[in-house]
Protein backbone atom coordinates (compact mmCIF):
# COMPACT_ATOMS: atom_id res chain seq x y z
CA UNK A 1 0.00 0.00 0.00
CA UNK A 2 0.80 3.55 -0.30
CA UNK A 3 0.30 4.82 3.00
CA UNK A 4 -0.46 8.55 3.53
CA UNK A 5 0.36 9.86 6.80
CA UNK A 6 -1.14 13.72 7.95
CA UNK A 7 0.52 15.39 10.71
CA UNK A 8 3.57 12.75 10.16
CA UNK A 9 6.44 14.97 11.10
CA UNK A 10 4.43 15.49 14.66
CA UNK A 11 4.98 14.02 17.97
CA UNK A 12 2.82 10.67 17.59
CA UNK A 13 2.64 10.95 13.84
CA UNK A 14 6.92 10.80 13.16
CA UNK A 15 6.82 7.36 15.37
CA UNK A 16 3.69 5.87 13.35
CA UNK A 17 6.21 6.99 10.05
CA UNK A 18 9.22 4.85 11.62
CA UNK A 19 7.36 2.24 12.33
CA UNK A 20 5.95 1.93 9.17
CA UNK A 21 8.84 2.37 7.18
CA UNK A 22 10.50 -0.31 9.04
CA UNK A 23 7.28 -2.84 7.62
CA UNK A 24 8.86 -2.12 4.49
CA UNK A 25 5.46 -0.02 3.35
CA UNK A 26 5.37 2.90 1.03
CA UNK A 27 4.64 6.21 3.09
CA UNK A 28 4.45 9.97 2.14
CA UNK A 29 4.19 12.23 4.68
CA UNK A 30 1.83 15.74 4.25
CA UNK A 31 2.15 18.09 7.09
CA UNK A 32 1.85 22.05 7.65
CA UNK A 33 4.63 22.25 9.58
CA UNK A 34 3.21 24.47 12.53
CA UNK A 35 5.03 24.51 15.43
CA UNK A 36 4.80 21.63 16.54
CA UNK A 37 5.49 19.87 12.87
CA UNK A 38 9.01 19.52 13.07
CA UNK A 39 11.16 17.70 9.95
CA UNK A 40 13.98 16.62 12.48
CA UNK A 41 11.21 14.31 13.57
CA UNK A 42 11.55 12.24 10.31
CA UNK A 43 14.07 10.51 8.39
CA UNK A 44 16.08 12.67 5.82
CA UNK A 45 14.62 10.54 2.89
CA UNK A 46 10.69 9.98 3.65
CA UNK A 47 8.69 11.78 1.26
CA UNK A 48 7.89 15.06 2.76
CA UNK A 49 4.70 17.63 1.52
CA UNK A 50 4.28 20.58 2.99
CA UNK A 51 0.69 21.12 3.18
CA UNK A 52 -2.57 21.93 4.89
CA UNK A 53 -5.17 19.14 5.49
CA UNK A 54 -8.15 22.18 5.47
CA UNK A 55 -7.25 22.56 1.56
CA UNK A 56 -8.51 20.63 -1.02
CA UNK A 57 -5.32 21.11 -3.34
CA UNK A 58 -2.90 20.30 -0.78
CA UNK A 59 -4.26 16.64 -0.57
CA UNK A 60 -4.54 16.35 -3.96
CA UNK A 61 -0.76 17.15 -4.40
CA UNK A 62 -0.25 14.05 -2.99
CA UNK A 63 -1.49 12.11 -5.83
CA UNK A 64 -2.34 8.36 -5.14
CA UNK A 65 -2.64 6.73 -2.29
CA UNK A 66 -4.44 3.19 -0.75
CA UNK A 67 -4.52 4.86 2.89
CA UNK A 68 -4.64 7.51 5.25
CA UNK A 69 -3.77 7.90 8.85
CA UNK A 70 -4.72 11.06 10.22
CA UNK A 71 -2.48 12.61 12.67
CA UNK A 72 -3.29 16.06 11.69
CA UNK A 73 -5.06 17.83 14.22
CA UNK A 74 -4.41 20.73 16.45
CA UNK A 75 -4.16 19.08 20.03
CA UNK A 76 -3.12 21.21 22.74
CA UNK A 77 -6.14 22.61 24.83
CA UNK A 78 -4.51 25.59 26.80
CA UNK A 79 -3.93 26.67 22.88
CA UNK A 80 -7.49 26.16 22.08
CA UNK A 81 -8.94 28.10 24.93
CA UNK A 82 -7.04 31.03 23.65
CA UNK A 83 -7.71 30.60 20.42
CA UNK A 84 -10.62 27.69 19.32
CA UNK A 85 -11.05 28.83 15.45
CA UNK A 86 -7.82 26.92 13.79
CA UNK A 87 -8.94 23.89 15.92
CA UNK A 88 -12.00 23.99 14.01
CA UNK A 89 -10.79 24.17 10.71
CA UNK A 90 -7.92 21.74 11.28
CA UNK A 91 -10.37 19.31 13.75
CA UNK A 92 -13.24 19.34 11.46
CA UNK A 93 -13.24 20.79 8.18
CA UNK A 94 -9.59 18.95 7.52
CA UNK A 95 -10.78 16.25 8.32
CA UNK A 96 -14.10 16.26 6.15
CA UNK A 97 -11.21 16.96 3.20
CA UNK A 98 -9.50 14.13 3.58
CA UNK A 99 -12.37 12.00 4.07
CA UNK A 100 -13.71 13.10 0.47
CA UNK A 101 -9.95 12.47 -0.63
CA UNK A 102 -10.65 8.68 0.39
CA UNK A 103 -13.52 8.35 -1.24
CA UNK A 104 -12.18 9.31 -4.32
CA UNK A 105 -9.33 7.30 -4.16
CA UNK A 106 -11.23 4.00 -2.50
CA UNK A 107 -9.01 4.23 0.54
CA UNK A 108 -8.71 3.18 4.00
CA UNK A 109 -8.92 5.54 6.84
CA UNK A 110 -8.09 5.88 10.50
CA UNK A 111 -9.03 8.88 12.10
CA UNK A 112 -6.50 9.34 15.00
CA UNK A 113 -8.93 10.62 17.97
CA UNK A 114 -8.59 11.48 21.93
CA UNK A 115 -10.24 10.08 25.30
CA UNK A 116 -10.74 13.45 26.01
CA UNK A 117 -13.99 13.28 23.40
CA UNK A 118 -15.44 11.06 26.52
CA UNK A 119 -15.07 14.35 29.53
CA UNK A 120 -14.69 13.58 32.96
CA UNK A 121 -15.60 10.35 34.14
CA UNK A 122 -15.94 9.38 37.30
CA UNK A 123 -13.21 7.28 39.72
CA UNK A 124 -13.75 3.59 39.19
CA UNK A 125 -15.71 3.54 35.88
CA UNK A 126 -13.97 3.89 31.99
CA UNK A 127 -15.42 5.11 29.06
CA UNK A 128 -16.63 3.05 26.34
CA UNK A 129 -16.33 3.25 22.81
CA UNK A 130 -20.16 3.61 22.53
CA UNK A 131 -20.15 6.31 25.20
CA UNK A 132 -21.93 9.57 24.59
CA UNK A 133 -19.72 12.36 23.90
CA UNK A 134 -18.77 14.92 26.49
CA UNK A 135 -16.01 17.07 25.60
CA UNK A 136 -15.28 20.43 27.88
CA UNK A 137 -12.54 21.92 25.58
CA UNK A 138 -12.49 23.75 22.30
CA UNK A 139 -10.16 20.99 21.45
CA UNK A 140 -12.01 18.56 22.65
CA UNK A 141 -15.29 19.62 20.94
CA UNK A 142 -13.11 19.66 17.53
CA UNK A 143 -12.34 16.73 17.62
CA UNK A 144 -15.53 15.02 18.62
CA UNK A 145 -16.94 17.17 15.71
CA UNK A 146 -14.37 15.21 13.20
CA UNK A 147 -14.95 11.64 14.84
CA UNK A 148 -18.97 11.98 14.03
CA UNK A 149 -17.93 13.34 10.37
CA UNK A 150 -16.20 10.16 9.90
CA UNK A 151 -19.14 7.89 11.54
CA UNK A 152 -21.29 10.16 8.85
CA UNK A 153 -18.93 9.21 6.22
CA UNK A 154 -19.15 5.33 6.83
CA UNK A 155 -22.94 5.06 6.98
CA UNK A 156 -23.63 7.95 3.71
CA UNK A 157 -20.74 7.30 1.41
CA UNK A 158 -19.76 3.83 2.58
CA UNK A 159 -16.14 4.66 3.31
CA UNK A 160 -14.02 2.19 5.17
CA UNK A 161 -13.06 4.13 8.03
CA UNK A 162 -12.00 3.27 11.77
CA UNK A 163 -11.73 5.90 14.53
CA UNK A 164 -8.77 5.24 17.61
CA UNK A 165 -9.30 6.91 20.60
CA UNK A 166 -6.18 7.30 22.91
CA UNK A 167 -4.88 8.49 26.33
CA UNK A 168 -2.22 10.52 27.07
CA UNK A 169 0.64 9.90 25.21
CA UNK A 170 4.68 10.40 26.02
CA UNK A 171 7.48 9.79 24.28
CA UNK A 172 10.84 11.39 22.70
CA UNK A 173 10.15 14.22 20.22
CA UNK A 174 7.33 15.38 21.98
CA UNK A 175 6.91 19.42 21.39
CA UNK A 176 7.40 21.00 24.77
CA UNK A 177 4.69 22.42 26.02
CA UNK A 178 2.92 19.44 26.89
CA UNK A 179 3.27 18.46 30.71
CA UNK A 180 5.98 15.63 30.64
CA UNK A 181 8.68 17.30 28.28
CA UNK A 182 7.51 20.73 29.48
CA UNK A 183 8.21 19.69 33.43
CA UNK A 184 11.46 18.00 31.94
CA UNK A 185 12.74 20.95 30.06
CA UNK A 186 12.18 23.23 33.18
CA UNK A 187 13.86 21.20 35.59
CA UNK A 188 16.99 20.64 34.01
CA UNK A 189 17.02 24.14 33.71
CA UNK A 190 16.41 25.37 36.97
CA UNK A 191 12.79 26.95 35.99
CA UNK A 192 9.23 26.42 37.51
CA UNK A 193 7.58 23.91 37.03
CA UNK A 194 3.36 25.49 36.77
CA UNK A 195 1.09 22.65 38.07
CA UNK A 196 -2.04 22.99 37.54
CA UNK A 197 -4.59 23.21 40.40
CA UNK A 198 -4.22 20.58 42.98
CA UNK A 199 -2.64 18.32 40.90
CA UNK A 200 -4.52 16.14 41.34
CA UNK A 201 -5.92 15.15 37.73
CA UNK A 202 -5.72 11.90 37.10
CA UNK A 203 -4.28 10.55 33.20
CA UNK A 204 -4.06 7.06 31.98
CA UNK A 205 -0.14 7.54 30.73
CA UNK A 206 0.40 5.60 26.95
CA UNK A 207 3.86 4.85 25.83
CA UNK A 208 4.16 6.86 22.04
CA UNK A 209 5.47 3.37 20.38
CA UNK A 210 2.51 1.21 22.01
CA UNK A 211 -0.07 3.88 20.93
CA UNK A 212 1.41 3.56 17.10
CA UNK A 213 1.35 0.06 17.60
CA UNK A 214 -2.73 -0.18 18.39
CA UNK A 215 -2.85 2.60 15.83
CA UNK A 216 -1.35 0.24 13.43
CA UNK A 217 -3.37 -2.74 14.08
CA UNK A 218 -6.61 -0.76 13.99
CA UNK A 219 -5.04 0.32 10.23
CA UNK A 220 -5.06 -3.34 9.37
CA UNK A 221 -7.55 -5.15 11.23
CA UNK A 222 -10.34 -2.76 12.08
CA UNK A 223 -14.14 -2.43 11.32
CA UNK A 224 -15.60 0.19 9.47
CA UNK A 225 -17.45 2.55 11.64
CA UNK A 226 -15.96 1.25 14.45
CA UNK A 227 -13.99 3.08 17.40
CA UNK A 228 -11.16 1.30 19.38
CA UNK A 229 -10.10 3.05 22.23
CA UNK A 230 -6.35 3.03 23.60
CA UNK A 231 -4.70 3.09 26.77
CA UNK A 232 -1.92 1.73 29.00
CA UNK A 233 -4.30 1.53 32.28
CA UNK A 234 -1.78 3.40 33.98
CA UNK A 235 -3.34 5.94 35.47
CA UNK A 236 -1.33 8.49 37.50
CA UNK A 237 -2.10 11.81 39.28
CA UNK A 238 -0.39 14.70 37.52
CA UNK A 239 1.13 15.37 41.04
CA UNK A 240 2.61 11.68 40.51
CA UNK A 241 4.60 12.71 37.05
CA UNK A 242 5.62 15.51 38.67
CA UNK A 243 7.49 13.79 41.78
CA UNK A 244 8.73 10.98 39.42
CA UNK A 245 10.44 14.09 37.57
CA UNK A 246 12.02 15.53 39.97
CA UNK A 247 13.40 12.58 41.50
CA UNK A 248 15.42 11.84 37.74
CA UNK A 249 16.26 15.25 37.23
CA UNK A 250 17.37 15.90 40.61
CA UNK A 251 15.23 19.52 40.84
CA UNK A 252 14.58 21.49 43.91
CA UNK A 253 11.11 20.68 44.82
CA UNK A 254 10.50 24.13 45.05
CA UNK A 255 10.69 24.33 41.63
CA UNK A 256 6.99 23.29 41.65
CA UNK A 257 4.09 25.73 41.37
CA UNK A 258 1.11 25.48 41.99
CA UNK A 259 -0.77 27.81 39.77
CA UNK A 260 -3.78 28.85 38.66
CA UNK A 261 -5.74 25.79 37.16
CA UNK A 262 -7.13 25.36 33.16
CA UNK A 263 -10.43 26.56 32.76
CA UNK A 264 -13.20 23.54 32.09
CA UNK A 265 -10.21 21.09 33.11
CA UNK A 266 -11.11 17.65 32.99
CA UNK A 267 -10.39 15.70 36.61
CA UNK A 268 -10.03 12.08 35.29
CA UNK A 269 -10.05 10.13 32.10
CA UNK A 270 -10.13 6.09 31.82
CA UNK A 271 -10.67 3.91 28.68
CA UNK A 272 -12.26 0.82 28.41
CA UNK A 273 -9.14 -1.08 26.12
CA UNK A 274 -11.15 -4.58 25.78
CA UNK A 275 -12.08 -4.38 22.42
CA UNK A 276 -8.68 -3.20 20.68
CA UNK A 277 -7.44 -6.18 23.17
CA UNK A 278 -9.39 -8.82 21.83
CA UNK A 279 -7.58 -8.23 18.28
CA UNK A 280 -4.59 -9.10 19.97
CA UNK A 281 -3.04 -5.59 21.27
CA UNK A 282 -1.56 -4.88 24.68
CA UNK A 283 0.71 -2.47 25.43
CA UNK A 284 4.44 -3.06 26.35
CA UNK A 285 6.03 -0.04 28.09
CA UNK A 286 5.25 -0.04 31.82
CA UNK A 287 4.63 3.34 33.18
CA UNK A 288 8.37 3.15 35.59
CA UNK A 289 10.77 1.82 32.77
CA UNK A 290 8.38 4.30 30.19
CA UNK A 291 8.47 7.85 31.82
CA UNK A 292 11.95 7.38 33.47
CA UNK A 293 13.51 6.33 29.71
CA UNK A 294 11.16 9.41 28.11
CA UNK A 295 12.85 11.49 31.03
CA UNK A 296 16.60 10.17 30.03
CA UNK A 297 15.75 11.16 26.74
CA UNK A 298 15.15 15.02 27.21
CA UNK A 299 18.12 14.92 29.64
CA UNK A 300 20.55 13.44 26.58
CA UNK A 301 18.86 15.34 23.86
CA UNK A 302 19.02 19.32 24.51
CA UNK A 303 19.95 19.69 20.78
CA UNK A 304 16.49 18.65 20.00
CA UNK A 305 14.51 20.88 22.22
CA UNK A 306 16.75 23.78 23.39
CA UNK A 307 15.89 25.49 19.49
CA UNK A 308 12.65 24.96 20.21
CA UNK A 309 12.39 26.31 23.30
CA UNK A 310 14.44 29.64 22.52
CA UNK A 311 12.32 30.02 19.87
CA UNK A 312 10.28 33.46 19.50
CA UNK A 313 6.51 31.46 19.25
CA UNK A 314 7.46 29.35 22.12
CA UNK A 315 8.56 32.12 24.08
CA UNK A 316 5.33 34.08 23.45
CA UNK A 317 3.30 31.12 24.15
CA UNK A 318 4.93 30.27 27.16
CA UNK A 319 4.55 33.95 28.66
CA UNK A 320 1.11 34.35 27.47
CA UNK A 321 0.12 31.12 28.99
CA UNK A 322 2.25 31.33 32.75
CA UNK A 323 3.51 34.22 32.99
CA UNK A 324 0.32 36.08 35.10
CA UNK A 325 0.02 33.09 36.58
CA UNK A 326 3.29 32.46 38.15
CA UNK A 327 3.30 36.07 39.10
CA UNK A 328 -0.15 35.85 40.60
CA UNK A 329 0.87 31.90 42.65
Amino acid sequence: MRILITGGAGFIGSCFVKRLLAAGEDVVVLDKLTYAGNRANLPHDVELIEGDIAIPDDVASVGRFDAVVNFAAETHVDRSILGPREFVRTDVTGTLVLLQAAEEHGARYVQVSTDEVYGDIEPGASSKEDDPLRPSSPYSASKAGGDLQVLASVRTYGINASITRGSNTYGPHQYPEKILPLFVTNALDGEPLPLYGDGRQVRDWLHVEDHCAGVELVLREGAPGEIYNVAANEERENVDLTQVILDATGADPSLVRHVEDRAGHDRRYSLDTSKLRALGWAPTRGWDDGVRAAIAWYRDNRDWWEPIKRSGGYREYYERQYAQRLTAR
